[in-house]
């Protein structure tokens, strides 16, 4: 009898454990990734960039987050070059995307609207993207030939 109460006991277990470990993977989908942080130069100004170089960190992105320093965004790296598009499904922030070169030299530069799934695609193939705040390349008069400096770029 006791067996039997203890491999039940074990079983209940295991089942509470797996949906403790189901709600947590649910919640964690809900909330923003943190992700090490790499220093990006653009002329003088400074970029704490997140890199994101898995699948799954460049599949969620800047999703969910609320708010986000000016000085900061996300570095996606590729394995390889190619044309790369992005969109906005469960990102609550606009956010400007510079499509980048693997020298740094910005390509092309795409504005993004929140909670969308327009796409938004690099006019070449590149390895990097880099989103930022809407409008923060803009207001540092960077656009499309501009080189972006750091340790994710050759050259």
């Amino acid at each position: 009898m006791t067996f039997i109460k203890t491999k039940t006991l074990r079983r209940l277990l295991g089942v509470a454990l797996m949906a403790l470990g189901v709600h947590l993977v649910a919640e964690a989908q809900d909330a923003p990734q943190r992700l090490p942080v790499i220093t990006l130069q653009a002329g003088m100004h400074n970029i704490s960039a997140q890199l994101a170089k898995t699948p799954e960190q460049r599949q969620i992105g800047l999703m969910f987050r609320k708010e986000m320093a000016s000085h900061e965004g996300m570095l996606f790296a590729f394995e390889v070059p190619a044309t790369q598009c992005f969109w906005m499904k469960n990102t609550l922030l606009p956010l400007s995307a510079a499509f980048v070169a693997d020298d740094g030299t910005i390509v092309n530069i795409e504005d993004m609207a929140p909670q969308t799934e327009a796409s938004h695609c690099s006019k070449k193939p590149v390895r990097f993207v880099l989103e930022m705040n809407q409008g923060w390349f803009a207001k540092r008069g960077l656009k499309a030939g501009s080189r972006l400096t750091g340790p994710a770029f050759s050259g």
